[in-house]
């Protein structure tokens, strides 16, 4: 193990911890709220937000949607410059937080905003950055990675720096109450994979990264086996913990990652708006058997310490279908069945998709190329 390793955004975990807005943004600082659809103002984080505001200068941006696009965040930069914006708190799940961030960045910037997505423009600052998480899931709250859509073209890519995670996250549990059980679900099936994509590499005899996503994983099963508890403080607390704690930076550290789920997965979203957690779970399994020889010892580790399973020849396709069975008991899909039923059109797409986004070698050995890739939809889309 070779790292160097700091979580600098500030976490204000609990209930009743929207106020701590109040002190967590410089008075001087001319605020954009920017959420999502408008949920908040129906279950009272609105109200709570704007009381924590209420000694800012703040103007509001919303309708960021779900897998957020350049196309809505300009018009948030547009108002961030027109209106000098210095700070921005973002208010909602990965997504307005993901969305956020590219707008903190962009407003840096006075090229295409998105050249930060492709790379032309080197994000080296940004505006700072606050949020309020209402869906547990990304971990975007602290963390410098986000994902944006190009809608125009159905493009969806990530980047990441330093300089765009947030200086703070609030978490209240309370917040969750009134989210729909889809998300819930996806909040579960999405911070597995975000553990799984840093510990489904190869072994690495890194005990502090392996034990920790282990419990973690373990968490998440205790809490899928426990979903019709999910209007129980504890357990809405535990998720939302056990998501952050995915995917912000400590299990990863040092260690192989993978990614190859999500870069494919991606491209299932942009192309047929499936959610993003569940085309994690349709691309994962698959992979996992495509890549079998690279992942078996840890698929093996896997199935011994977090579903207790005993050895055997196939221990590792034993942890394959475990891990399939966890998806199907929170109702998740293993298949892509949106494409409409043209499955050699839709694996072209996805492929002709990540040709063109340079996604060639992927994985943590740089083993799926584009016939692994199609090998892999091959088994993951429906006839």
């Amino acid at each position: 193990m070779k790292f160097s390793y700091v979580n600098p955004t500030q976490i204000h975990f609990g209930q009743g911890q929207i106020e701590a807005v109040t002190e967590s943004i410089p008075s001087t600082s001319k605020v954009l709220l920017i959420y999502g659809g408008g949920s908040i103002k129906r279950n009272g984080v609105y109200d709570q937000v704007t009381a924590a505001l209420s000694e800012h200068q703040w103007v509001e941006f919303s309708g960021v949607e779900p897998n957020p696009t350049r196309e809505t965040m300009d018009k948030a930069v547009a108002i961030i410059k027109a209106q000098g914006i210095d700070y921005i708190l973002a208010v909602g799940g990965g997504s307005v937080i993901d969305g956020s961030k590219f707008a903190a960045a962009a407003a840096k910037y006075d090229g295409d905003s998105w050249d930060i997505m492709t790379g032309a423009h080197q994000v080296t600052e940004a505006l700072p950055l606050g949020c309020v998480l209402t869906l547990p899931a990304t971990g975007s709250e602290s963390n410098g990675a986000a994902v944006v859509t190009k809608a125009a073209t159905k493009d969806k890519l990530a980047f990441i720096t330093p300089v765009v995670q947030p200086k703070f996250a609030v978490m209240d549990p309370d917040v969750m109450k009134t989210l729909p059980e889809r998300q819930l679900a996806n909040g579960i099936v999405d911070a597995w994979v975000h553990i799984c994509e840093q510990y489904l590499t190869s072994p690495a005899g890194a005990m502090v990264q392996d034990g920790y996503a282990e419990a973690l994983l373990k968490n998440l099963r205790v809490l899928a086996s426990q979903f019709d508890q999910r209007d129980n403080d504890q357990w809405r607390a535990n998720l939302m913990w056990t998501a952050n704690q995915a995917l912000n930076g400590l299990i990863g550290a040092g260690v192989a990652q993978d990614w190859a789920t999500h870069m494919i997965g991606h491209e299932l979203t942009a192309l047929y708006g499936v959610d993003h957690a569940r085309s994690l779970a349709i691309v994962q399994p698959h992979l996992l058997r495509n890549q079998m020889k690279y992942k078996r010892g840890k698929l093996e580790q896997m199935g011994r310490n977090v579903f207790g399973l005993t050895g055997g020849d196939d221990l590792a396709e034993q942890t394959i279908v475990e891990i399939e069975l966890f998806y199907h008991s929170l109702q998740v899909a293993t298949q892509l069945t949106e494409h409409e039923s043209d499955k050699a059109h839709a694996i072209d797409a996805v492929i002709g998709q990540l040709e063109n986004h340079g996604l060639l070698e992927l994985g943590e050995n740089q083993s799926i190329t584009l016939s692994e890739s199609r090998e892999i939809l091959q088994m993951a889309v429906a006839d």
